[in-house]
């Protein structure tokens, strides 16, 4: 999943910019919808993901991230202290976070077409 998100506060390595922070509604729950295979199994083409921009980011947690110029959805693994983002797919390579990059929130639910489909993540 690529593109960009407009009025979304952002989690930072060093906190909220608040340049970005406009009002209570921006850091609301928002709903994405997944494209491509780059996270399946788990998330599937055309699954909608539900994304908590105040929720903070941890080792695990599935993340919308702005890194490189681009918006994209991974796992963010923290080992030894060195940050990356990883597919789920494994035809897709981890990339460490060395340069600045910010959180755009950390995924809570996931839906389907089907109600088995539906998950949480917490």
């Amino acid at each position: 999943m690529t593109g960009s998100f407009k009025n979304i506060p952002i989690q930072t390595e060093s906190g909220p910019r608040d340049a970005e922070l406009r009002g209570c509604a921006e850091a609301e729950p928002y709903a994405l919808r997944v494209i491509g295979d780059s996270m399946a199994p788990e998330f599937l083409d055309g699954h909608i993901i539900i994304v908590d921009p105040a929720m903070p980011p941890q080792h695990g947690a599935y993340v919308v991230i702005d890194y490189h110029g681009e918006t994209t959805f991974r796992q963010l693994v923290i080992e030894d202290g060195r940050k990356f983002i990883k597919a789920l797919n494994e035809c897709y390579p981890a990339i460490e976070l060395v340069e600045q990059y910010a959180v755009r929130g950390v995924v809570v639910q996931r839906a389907g077409r089907r109600r088995r489909d539906h998950k949480h993540y917490y």
